[in-house]
């Protein structure tokens, strides 16, 4: 597909062992499930209808987003390429209710101080980050480090998780915290955007 301007290419890692499980995650480290290997496959499919040629590769520290992108990668044949490993795209992190069952931590906080801790823009679980704490680093790392690839017209795949995904996107996408915060992505789902310079970014979508 021809395009005269750079594409970043958001995913989300695929299904990990604690997804199926239905436990919080955050800063833990599972690896992906047989479903997850699958979904990452089925990403790489259809971002190969682009037919995109990737400069570099930015991930997580954590496993999931590392498997993922490996598994794009090899089923693109582009895993020759940079990739580069930061926790500043980790996943939002969870503090205390990370390991803890989700069903379970509503049966013992209730159900609506875990969607507050969930769901509000600013409001971290104890010990943990908010989606504003997790921005704050997401963000800045986005403008320092990846942003100069896309300037420079370089194409970047990014395989992270929900909540940096996120707080990427509403600072690409200029949506507001009330509103980010019911977006859901999901696993293995990848997002396509084009453009050289950060206000002129627009999304694509994949059929």
């Amino acid at each position: 597909m021809d395009n005269p301007d750079p594409y970043l290419v958001l995913v989300r890692h695929g299904q990990s062992e604690w997804n199926e499980k239905n436990l919080f995650t955050g800063w833990k480290n599972p690896p992906l499930t047989e479903k997850g290997i699958t979904e990452a496959i089925a990403a790489a499919r259809r971002v190969s209808k682009l037919a995109i040629v990737f400069d570099v590769h930015f991930t997580s520290k954590l496993l999931r987003a590392q498997q993922t992108g490996k598994i794009i990668l090899d089923e693109l044949d582009q895993n020759h390429i940079l990739t580069i490993q930061n926790l500043a795209l980790n996943e939002r992190n969870y503090g205390d209710l990370a390991g803890l069952n989700k069903d379970e931590s509503r049966e013992r906080w209730g159900e609506e101080q875990i969607r507050i801790w969930r769901r509000s823009f600013d409001t971290p679980p104890p010990g943990g980050e908010s989606l504003k704490d997790t921005a704050e680093r997401v963000i800045p790392y986005f403008q320092n480090q990846i942003l100069p690839y896309l300037s420079t017209n370089k194409n970047v795949l990014i395989c992270a998780h929900g909540n940096s995904l996120r707080a990427l996107i509403m600072h690409l996408e200029g949506i507001s915290p009330s509103e980010i915060v019911k977006l859901e992505i999901g696993t293995g789902e990848p997002l396509v955007y084009s453009g050289s310079k950060e206000e002129l970014l627009t999304r694509i979508d994949l059929y």
